[in-house]
């Protein structure tokens, strides 16, 4: 027997189970509780502690914050505002940009900070009524439908729900429920390492760099530390490496300062290193009876357009927005599909053409594409940017 439909409601509201608790599930919690549903998180780690390093958050995702209250302190976290851009091995610069460019085009900055810190704000939008319960697995029972509820089990419990949201990650076991004939996630064909780290003296000019199969990154955050970066394209390991500082010396300690001086004394254990997969072929919806998918378990992507984070937090407030706990829930699943699924599918095929020039291996081709970006970089470095049109720009839809 589940719980009784309803029996853990507040004040007669409607029933909401989110399954994750990183930055999707966290924003979608916050907002389905402002708009009066009674929410329970559900999270399998024992305490939270956020997969990744850094997150950047673009213009359209402080938008999204900013329904929850949250945008203006994010944005008092910004640190770029000088000189950065784009780079080659060598150090020459093939783009210089200014942290003012984004700005200057979005009417908002592009924010960089950790992950921990972004997860601390939004678990301090949660009111006193969203329960929060880790070191809980939750598993999709029954999807629910127009007559019926939805149905998790949560370790011994069987919990009932108006509406269930997914925000189980990139290898998300919703999904694979929900749609078991779907192909599943592809490898995209390059690894990437993440890490944070003290400043060198001097500090660090915020940049990405370019190589032949090979890409760094460097970001200043509001600590004073620094997040780096990198990528290779290569086959994908079928197990974990002991010594990721040593591989990333070979692979980058010629390359241009600060790189080598970063690397020097990175100690084992200080370094996250995944294979990228994505979802080549997009779902046929993003929901299913009274469930939706929201964030990497709807439409993973690679993060060579720094999107998987924010389209995630647009996930959750147009969900949000949409949910109206007054109204017939039953149609907010489908009307969420209709609203994201063009767009993120979008954006998962830029981010993959994005991968594929990033990732160049082939010398000429390398030659030919720095040299074209070279030449934006001195007739009109704004045209950087253009690659975000249609995606920093976009604006939460109006609240039902």
């Amino acid at each position: 027997m589940g719980i009784p439909y309803g029996a853990s409601r507040t004040s007669g509201s409607p029933r909401a189970l989110v399954i994750g608790a990183g930055v999707g599930g966290l924003t979608a919690a916050a907002i389905l509780a402002d708009r009066g549903w009674s929410v329970t998180v559900l999270e399998q780690a024992a305490e939270l502690e956020p997969v990744g390093a850094g997150i950047s958050l673009a213009p359209n995702a402080l938008r999204a914050l900013d329904i929850i209250g949250l945008g203006d302190a994010v944005r008092a976290l910004r640190t770029w505002t000088g000189r950065g851009g784009l780079r080659a091995p060598s150090g020459r610069w093939l783009v210089p940009i200014t942290g003012d460019s984004t700005s200057a085009r979005f009417g908002d900055p592009l924010v960089l900070l950790t992950r921990t810190a972004l997860v601390d704000l939004l678990r301090s939008r949660l009111p006193a009524h969203a329960a929060l319960r880790t070191g809980t697995k939750a598993v999709l029972a029954d999807p629910g439908g127009p007559e019926r509820p939805a149905l998790v089990t949560a370790g011994a419990q069987s919990l009932e729900a108006d509406l269930v949201v997914a925000a189980d990650g990139i290898h998300s076991a919703t999904r694979r429920t929900l749609f078991p004939d779907h192909p599943g996630l592809r490898y995209a064909g390059f690894t990437t390492w993440r890490f944070l780290t003290d400043a060198p003296p001097g500090g660090v000019q915020p940049h990405e760099t370019w190589g032949r199969g090979r890409m760094w990154g460097t970001q200043t955050l509001p600590d004073g530390r620094v997040y780096a970066y990198a990528a290779a394209a290569q086959p994908a390991a079928h197990h974990a490496r002991d010594d990721e500082p040593a591989m990333l010396r070979r692979l980058f300690s010629a390359w241009h300062p600060p790189v080598p001086q970063l690397l020097e004394t990175l100690p084992q254990g200080a370094v996250l290193r995944n294979d990228v997969h994505h979802l080549a072929a997009p779902l046929p919806a993003h929901h299913h009876g009274r469930v939706v998918l929201l964030g990497d378990a709807a439409h993973p992507m690679t993060p060579s357009m720094g999107q998987g984070g924010n389209q995630a937090i647009e996930d959750a407030v147009v969900l949000g927005q949409l949910a109206d706990p007054a109204e017939n829930i039953t149609l907010t699943p489908a009307s969420y599909t209709r609203l994201r699924l063009p767009r993120t599918t979008k954006i998962v095929q830029q981010s993959a053409r994005a991968a594929r020039t990033t990732t160049l291996t082939s010398a000429p081709a390398c030659a030919l594409r720095n040299a074209a970006f070279a030449l934006v970089g001195r007739l009109a470095p704004a045209l950087m940017l253009r690659a975000l049109d249609g995606i920093a720009d976009w604006r939460p839809p109006e609240r039902v």
